[in-house]
């Protein structure tokens, strides 16, 4: 196919945005094989079925690298909760959080998790979303996080999207292990992973590193296993204190190390000696209503790539728009909307393992949005409003 007569953001090179006016993407099957000016398209891709995208903008497709969409169950009380004033670590002890949360997971068939994911999932895809990040990590047991796994990849067969499973066994310890985190690792997270492993279901291992789930220690005997199995990592880091996280991430290579915002400058240095990718997750931020903002410019300054992620989760960022994750990240954060762009795609390619997508580029996955505005800043600018005009998704187009 061949769309023709747009603007697109390539979020390659050293022009703002990558941005090439006039332009046309020739696409063969699930590739793109040719883009540039519109007037200089090859003769033989002269006969391709033509689309005029009217002016239009196009940008990569959305990538949403970090999600908890697979779950049983809401919190929607904790969110009261808050507002009276508790805490999130107060709610976390008194039996809510992440341990309320399992709770539903647990009674959930694996029917039920698909069918409760996909509305979430409908939502974001409707906004772009073309790949996506899925963990488990409400199961806490064999059976329950081999089925969330089971379930995020069943959203892939039931929707034409990428996903992108990440074990997160080490999220909190159950109550039947209170007090006893290193036997719940030993006896339950490690050999579900293993088990998660062999059945195909994981791609990238995760963990929570913080002092209402696990220490570095606790977290590196997982990320042994994740080694053993040549699986890469990941890491919740820094969210509500400083614990080491993020260093023990970049000593392991991680992907990405993930909320960051207790990350200090000597963090960061190593995440970009690491070449570990920051992730900010400002939908966490806004319901939790933090005061510690994620080290942005120290991300910057040692030119440590950001990525950003909707984080949906029912508990502290029940977010399904990643569109208003990047108006989040720019307001909250203070990044530009070039920044919030390249973090919804090329980072969060990066952040993701994925080197088939992000940007649009020749030989790259035919993955890209066309858009119903005149300039890429528009995406982070505008609040809770939509222009998809239509969605590429593998060469083949969606409404």
């Amino acid at each position: 196919m061949l769309f023709t007569n747009a603007k697109i953001a390539t979020i390659t090179g050293n022009q703002p945005y990558g941005l090439i006016d006039g332009a046309a993407i020739v696409t063969q099957g699930e590739t793109i094989v040719w883009i540039g000016n519109a007037a200089k398209v090859p003769d033989e891709f002269g006969n391709h079925d033509i689309h005029d995208c009217g002016g239009r903008l196009i940008t990569p497709g959305l990538i949403d690298c970090h999600t908890h969409i697979v779950h049983g169950g809401h919190r929607a009380s904790e969110f009261e909760m808050r507002l009276k004033g508790a805490s999130y670590e107060e709610v976390a002890r008194a039996g809510g959080g992440i341990v309320s949360t399992v709770m539903a997971t647990r009674e959930a068939s694996l029917e039920d998790l698909v069918m409760s994911a996909l509305p979430r999932l409908d939502a974001l895809i409707a906004e772009g979303v073309c790949a996506i990040e899925i963990k488990s990590g409400y199961g806490l047991d064999q059976k329950t996080e081999l089925n969330m796994l089971r379930a995020a990849r069943r959203l892939e067969k039931e929707r034409p999207i990428r996903v992108v499973t990440s074990f997160l066994g080490a999220h909190a310890v159950p109550k039947e292990f209170n007090g006893r985190a290193d036997a719940y690792i030993d006896e339950i997270c490690i050999p579900t992973l293993e088990a998660a492993h062999a059945e195909g279901l994981v791609d990238a291992v995760d963990g929570f590193c913080e002092n209402i789930a696990f220490t570095p220690d606790q977290i590196e005997l997982v990320f042994v296993k994740a080694k053993e199995l040549g699986l890469p990592v990941k890491l919740h880091a820094e969210q509500l204190s400083n614990m080491g996280g993020t260093l023990l991430a970049a000593r392991y290579g991680a992907l990405s190390a993930d909320h960051i915002e207790y990350a200090n400058e000597d963090d960061v240095k190593a995440l970009a000696a690491s070449g570990t990718i920051g992730v900010v997750l400002p939908g966490a931020f806004y319901t939790l209503r933090e005061t510690q903002l994620p080290p942005i410019q120290h991300l910057r300054k040692h030119n440590v790539p950001i990525a950003l992620a909707s984080d949906c989760n029912p508990g502290s960022s029940p977010l399904t728009s990643l569109l208003l994750t990047m108006n989040m990240a720019c307001t909250l954060f203070r990044m530009t909307p070039e920044e919030a762009l390249a973090g919804v795609t090329a980072n969060a390619a990066q952040a993701l393992g994925l080197t088939e997508t992000g940007t649009i580029e020749a030989g790259k996955r035919a993955d890209f949005c066309i858009w119903n505005i005149d300039h890429p800043a528009e995406l982070a600018y505008r609040i809770g409003f939509n222009p998809l005009y239509k969605r590429i998704f593998g060469g083949e187009a969606w409404a």
